[in-house]
């Protein structure tokens, strides 16, 4: 199975590598006007969301538009030596800091978010079901820091990482909605 995952992580780079720039921004607002558009986000006080790295979607767009409706924003802190995540409060980019493989994180001067604070949490991935299973990175952050999570559960993607299957394990958990420029999925409960 980590065979598998390997080379779908390595297909998925590929594909994403294969939009341009322009491309890339384009579909990346669009993926952020349709989360705009729901009722979770409307209702969510304060959004747990990671600093996009390229080629990931963009998800600059989607903090400033939390900050200009008055949300809070939380942005996910790496704790390597447990694998775990924490994450922090920011009211602006200069509170970020640039870690390992360029991820921007929150310095650690910033105030600690409780997990249940975060109303809506937008989960980073490399590969997706249209049943709201993802392929992460491979760190496993996500999978330990969701165990006991109980808000709503998003993730922000384009077409061309949408997969028929992925490899499923006992451990994972899908996130209730995928957004792409063309769709919101609902995942099937």
């Amino acid at each position: 199975m980590v065979d598998n995952k390997r080379k779908i992580r390595e297909e998925m780079k590929r594909r994403l590598s294969s939009l341009s720039i322009l491309e890339h921004t384009q579909l990346s607002r669009e993926i952020a006007q349709k989360v705009f558009e729901l009722k979770e986000w409307e209702q969510a006080e304060t959004i747990g969301i990671t600093v996009a790295v390229h080629p990931e979607p963009e998800t600059n767009f989607i903090i400033e538009q939390a900050w200009i409706e008055g949300k809070r924003v939380a942005v996910p802190k790496c704790i390597p030596s447990s694998k775990a995540l924490d994450f922090r409060y920011i009211a602006s980019f200069s509170e970020l800091e640039t870690v390992y493989f360029g991820l921007k994180e929150p310095v650690l001067t910033t105030e600690l978010a409780p997990k249940e604070d975060l109303s809506l949490l937008i989960v980073p991935g490399l590969a997706f079901t249209r049943k709201g299973y993802r392929l992460g990175f491979g760190g496993g952050y996500y999978d330990r820091f969701l165990t006991d999570y109980k808000g709503n559960l998003f993730s922000l993607a384009f077409e061309l990482q949408l997969m028929e299957h992925l490899p499923i394990e006992p451990h994972d958990i899908p996130v209730s909605k995928i957004i792409t420029p063309n769709h919101v999925y609902s995942a099937e409960k």
